[in-house]
C-alpha cells in the first residue's frame, strides 16, 4: 500500500510543480534504482484481461517522457518510457505511452492542444487513453474538480465526465483486472472483437445514430464507421457545446 501511494503521489506532484520549474532532462527523469515498470510489469503477468505491450523505440520514449515531464518511478512515467502503449482486451482500450506504429500517437503530443498549448505547462487535465468507441479517460490537475489525481471518463453514451473516482494506478488495475463486459455493457455489438482488433490506435468507430441520443440506445441497430480519434474528440467537445453542456 506504501509503494502505490507513493507512485500516486509522484504523478500528483508533478502536476503541481510541471510549469513552475525548469523542465527537467530525461535523464534527470528515468529512475533506474526504482523503476516503476518493475511493478506495472508484474501487474500486466497476473492481469485477467488480454494486456499487449507495444514495441517501444528508445529516443522516441526519452523525448516523450521529457515533455510528458513525470518521472519513470511512477506509473505513467514507466508506460511512456518503456511502451509504445498498452492495448487493452484486443485493442479496445488504448492507454498512452511513447507512440508505435500501431498506435501512433504519444501522450504528450496527443495532449497538446487539448490539455495545455506549450510542453512544460501545468495541465488542467490529462487524456491518459480512450476507447474503440470514442470514450476517453482523463487524469483531472484540477481542471475536471477538486478531486486532483483521479480519472474520469468522457463518456460517448452522454457527453458527460463521469467521476471513476479512480487513481491512475487504479486505472492500470481496472483495466488489467475489470468485468470490462460490464462496465461496456450495451456499448459491445456483436462480433465486436474481431473488428476491434483490426482497428488502428488512432482511428475509432463513430455511430449514427450517435450512442447518447434515444435512437442510438441499442449498438447493435446503429451503423458504424472508422474515423480518425482527432475527428472523434472534436465531435464529442462540439456536440457537448451543442446540447448545452459546458465546456
Amino acid at each position: 500500500m506504501k509503494r502505490k501511494l507513493l507512485l500516486i503521489s509522484l504523478i500528483l506532484i508533478t502536476f503541481v510543480t510541471t510549469g513552475q520549474n525548469k523542465m527537467k532532462k530525461a535523464e534527470e527523469l528515468i529512475d533506474k534504482k526504482d523503476p516503476g515498470w518493475v511493478i506495472v510489469e508484474s501487474w500486466i503477468k497476473t492481469a485477467k484481461n488480454k494486456v499487449e505491450i507495444l514495441p517501444v523505440d528508445e529516443l522516441k520514449a526519452k523525448e516523450a517522457l521529457f515533455h510528458t515531464q513525470v518521472t519513470t518511478r511512477s506509473p505513467m512515467g514507466a508506460i511512456v518510457f518503456m511502451t509504445g502503449g498498452l492495448l487493452i482486451d484486443d485493442g479496445w482500450i488504448r492507454i498512452l505511452g511513447s507512440g508505435n506504429s500501431r498506435f501512433n500517437r504519444t501522450l504528450p503530443d496527443w495532449n497538446k492542444g487539448k490539455s495545455f498549448n506549450e510542453f512544460g505547462e501545468t495541465p488542467p487535465f490529462l487524456l491518459i487513453a480512450d476507447d474503440a468507441i470514442g470514450g476517453f479517460y482523463l487524469l483531472n490537475g484540477g481542471g475536471l474538480g477538486t478531486d486532483v489525481g483521479k480519472i474520469y471518463y468522457f463518456s460517448p453514451d452522454n457527453l458527460e465526465y463521469e467521476q471513476l473516482d479512480i487513481t491512475y494506478s487504479e486505472f492500470l488495475e481496472f483495466c488489467f483486472n475489470n468485468d470490462l463486459d460490464k462496465f461496456y455493457e450495451g456499448n459491445r455489438w456483436n462480433g465486436w472483437r474481431e473488428e476491434v482488433s483490426k482497428l488502428k490506435g488512432d482511428e475509432v468507430f463513430n455511430f449514427y445514430p450517435f450512442l447518447w441520443t434515444a435512437e442510438g440506445s441499442d449498438i447493435n441497430k446503429s451503423s458504424r464507421k472508422i474515423i480518425s480519434i482527432q475527428e472523434q474528440y472534436s465531435l464529442n467537445l462540439d456536440l457537448r457545446k451543442q446540447i448545452g453542456f459546458e465546456k
